[in-house]
């Protein structure tokens, strides 16, 4: 393997991630020390700031808190305080900015505007020493190591453990949903091998993809979307499930290629109706997930069981490795996405 050769951070960091899971995993206590900290406070709210990737793993921590600490929870929009001024009164309020490299000015800005206004605040990145953490009250190390692909794998799937774990023991559990997820990522990438070499040979033609899925599996439908459009140049789109049927259901027919990630239980169940609707409609539909297998599909590509709530962490890795395989099956390289870089400097 010489250093030119295409893709071969994004592979090797692709299989870094069972490794990583278990060394969060054992990691637990330390998380737990920031939850307890949360728990003290007693906020009424939470607020969520990110960009990119990490707004999707934002979105997974929106469900979680909104399902198992039956907390209300929002996504801040930065540019209501970066270009705004917008300074509402954040008193008993969580604010959680999650950030792989924690250098992104915006969230900094909003994270020491929050904290000013009565926030409570943390970060959630893969830089300890990064501005944004030292911006913050309380922060969590996701561990991921450096990462050298642009597009983000290891971090994105580090993220939503670390954020898992964090609300888990916000709500006083022992984290036991998540005790055995790097064996499970193990598994997972290695059963799914094959599915993936075929979905690629199936789908390297292909110009237009949609995605999709419902509850705690929309942020890996999202995440799904970006992977393909950033690393195979792919004109994707997200849609969650419910939105699919009222409306942009009409634009899918035989040259659609559907990507429906659906694991068990209720957010998978809920998807059974609109799988039947578009692979009525003639969509060429390739299922992801614990679920797959009870899907109206064309293709599946089974992941380990797991409780939904933590269903995502796995079922996003079988979609990054299929990123990673129509990249390099259209002549790209998945390592340096044209035009992209590894930190996005917003405001």
């Amino acid at each position: 393997m010489t250093d030119q050769q295409p893709g071969r951070h994004m592979a090797a960091e692709i299989d870094q991630q069972p490794g990583i899971f278990a060394a969060l995993v054992d990691r637990r206590a330390e998380i737990a020390e920031v939850a307890r900290a949360i728990r003290d406070r007693g906020p009424r709210f939470v607020l969520l700031a990110a960009r990119g990737s990490s707004d999707h793993a934002a979105l997974y921590a929106k469900y979680l808190t909104e399902v198992l600490l039956q907390l209300p929870a929002g996504l801040v929009s930065p540019s209501t305080t970066t270009l705004y001024g917008a300074q509402p009164d954040l008193t008993d309020v969580l604010v959680v900015s999650v950030s792989q490299s924690g250098g992104s000015p915006d969230l900094l800005e909003v994270t020491e505007s929050a904290r000013a206004r009565g926030a409570l605040t943390v970060a959630v990145t893969n830089t300890p020493d990064s501005p944004l953490n030292g911006a913050a009250e309380l922060s969590v190390d996701v561990g991921a190591g450096v990462e050298h692909a642009v597009a983000a794998t290891k971090t994105y799937s580090a993220t939503l453990l670390a954020l898992y774990l964090l609300v888990d023991a916000v709500r006083g559990g022992d984290g036991r949903h998540a005790r055995d997820l790097g064996e499970l990522a193990r598994s997972t990438l290695d059963t799914s091998a094959d599915a993936v070499a075929e979905a690629v040979r199936r789908y390297r033609f292909v110009d237009r993809v949609l995605t999709t899925a419902r509850g705690y599996s929309l942020p890996s439908a999202l995440e799904s979307a970006l992977k393909l459009a950033e690393t195979s140049y792919l004109a994707a789109r997200a849609y969650s499930g419910a939105d699919l049927l009222h409306g942009p259901v009409a634009a899918v027919d035989a040259e659609t290629a559907v990507l429906a990630v659906t694991s068990t239980g209720k957010g998978g169940e809920a998807l059974h109706d609109v799988l039947d609707a578009v692979h009525g409609r003639g969509a060429d539909v390739l299922a992801v997930g614990s679920a797959a297998t009870k899907a109206s599909a064309a293709l599946r590509i089974p992941v380990a069981e797991t409780a939904e709530e933590v269903a995502p962490v796995l079922e996003i890795l079988p979609v990054q490795r299929l990123a990673h395989g129509l990249a390099l099956a259209r002549g790209g390289d998945p390592d340096s996405p044209r035009g992209l870089n590894k930190v996005t400097r917003t405001r």
